[in-house]
């Protein structure tokens, strides 16, 4: 029988949860999905300092909107919770318990500055500055008396030499040696649980079997592994992804779209365009066209994921979101809509402009530019509606008069002897004051008789010359 896919996300709540971040917890996602297996959101706060309930909340909010559904974790608690590290000393002081009556933990009174002194001499000597053992030998008595000497001690594993190998999910097969690791701090002096064995902690007691995460925790590896083994459990399969890298093979930052997910969807980004270019940002689709999220969980192969830095593009960004928007329940845009264009005109609105609608930023744009009162032509364009003539216009004028619909207009306009871009480009700028837009018979449907015939006779006005 084969043992359930299980699969987890484990962020700390220290701030906005960014790009790099969301790829982590879609890929587990949609590998968990793909094999009907449960998908773990677990809260790693023990960073008292930086951790805040309005982070959390914000993370969670930001995987809802996103679509990325937990079946446990923060709300949905089962009998391997809690799934927030503050609230799980209870576990961690157990398996402490657990490793020094094994002796594969010892107490540590190394001063912080015995230890830096060490490392430094370590690496002047050319040699790794892992710990020396300097209290891996101390028995009972010697330990009793650092203690009644007022010292606070950390707890560390202690690792025995030889190596530690498994074969990564990307990166395959992967040697450590033990001798190099040294003995690692997993309790702090402070009594706080070291990230890395509350992490694995954590995930021997949820049962999870496969850890997707980024490269820079690929020296935790070994280490979570041997703490694992000590306590008796079996580690999960791990896979470390490239980083996500900028403009010019930088690390990703703010200013070139490491950008929160909240941002994204305050500005307007849909769910699924995050979705279509997340998926592939290290993974490989067969299919390289919008795909909905059933398409991307079928489609999603661990043998498809890459080993080089993936690389974000805002023009990626963009094109997915254009597909999105083409994608999406009318109801969606007609949203961004609101309050924008007379009320009852949404769907209209929507329906001749969704082309050309890629943020609710232009909704906002073209809104008064199809409903509103604009203003005399810009100069720059003065000479372009003037050119027409005033037959041009006076034609336009006569025909929009006899309720003429979009071919009926431009019938009448050739009639006067113009064509191709003579007779659409300052139909259009006279229209809309702009020289590129939604289609002209979109245009038409919405915009009201009334309106036409105000920036028709502007026009007609440049032409004959008239103030």
């Amino acid at each position: 029988m084969s043992v359930p896919v299980i699969t987890r996300f484990a962020p700390s709540p220290t701030g906005a949860l960014h790009l790099g971040n969301v790829r982590t917890a879609l890929f587990s996602w949609l590998y968990a999905r793909r094999h009907g297996g449960r998908f773990v959101l677990r809260i790693e706060d023990t960073d008292r300092a930086r951790s805040e309930p309005a982070h959390e909340a914000a993370l969670l909010a930001a995987l809802q909107w996103l679509g990325l559904d937990w079946d446990a974790g923060p709300g949905r608690d089962d009998l391997a919770g809690p799934y927030r590290q503050s609230e799980r000393g209870a576990a961690y002081a157990a398996a402490y318990s657990r490793l020094e009556a094994a002796d594969r933990a010892y107490p540590c009174f190394c001063s912080s500055l015995e230890l830096e002194l060490a490392r430094k001499a370590a690496l002047l000597a050319g040699r790794p500055p892992r710990y020396a053992g300097t209290c891996a030998g101390l028995d009972g008595a010697g330990r009793d008396r650092r203690r009644a000497e007022g010292a606070s001690p950390s707890l560390r594993f202690r690792v025995a030499a030889g190596p530690i190998e498994y074969t990564d999910l990307v990166r395959g097969p992967q040697r450590f040696e033990g001798a190099d690791l040294g003995d690692f701090v997993i309790r702090r002096a402070d009594g706080t649980p070291a990230f890395l064995f509350s992490n694995a902690v954590d995930d021997a007691q949820m049962r999870i079997t496969h850890v997707l995460r980024g490269e820079d925790h690929v020296a935790n590896t070994p280490r979570q592994r041997l703490v694992i083994e000590a306590l008796g459990g079996t580690p999960p399969a791990y896979g470390h992804l490239p980083l996500l890298i900028g403009a010019g093979g930088a690390p990703l930052s703010k200013r070139d779209g490491a950008a929160s997910l909240a941002s994204l969807a305050q500005a307007g980004y849909l769910p699924g365009a995050v979705l279509n270019l997340l998926a592939r940002l290290g993974h490989r689709y067969a299919d390289d066209g919008w795909l909905e999220v059933p398409a991307l969980v079928a489609g999603f192969e661990l043998a498809a994921l890459g080993r080089a830095p993936a690389h974000f593009d805002e023009a990626q960004l963009r094109h997915w979101q254009k597909e999105a928007v083409q994608h999406a329940p009318a109801g969606v845009l007609e949203a961004w809509a609101k309050g924008r264009v007379p009320p009852g005109a949404e769907q209209a609105f929507v329906a001749a402009l969704r082309a050309n609608l890629l943020l609710p930023a232009d909704a906002a744009e073209w809104a008064p530019i199809v409903y509103g009162e604009l203003a005399c032509p810009p100069p720059a364009l003065g000479a372009l509606l003037a050119g027409a003539g005033t037959p041009f216009w006076e034609a336009a004028l006569a025909a929009i008069a006899a309720g003429a619909d979009y071919e009926a207009l431009v019938a009448a306009l050739k009639a006067t002897g113009a064509k191709g871009a003579a007779l659409f480009k300052p139909l259009r700028a006279a229209l809309t004051h702009r020289l590129d837009g939604p289609e002209l018979a979109r245009l038409l449907e919405v915009m009201s008789r009334s309106t036409l015939t105000l920036r028709l006779e502007a026009a007609h006005r440049l032409a004959a010359g008239a103030p």
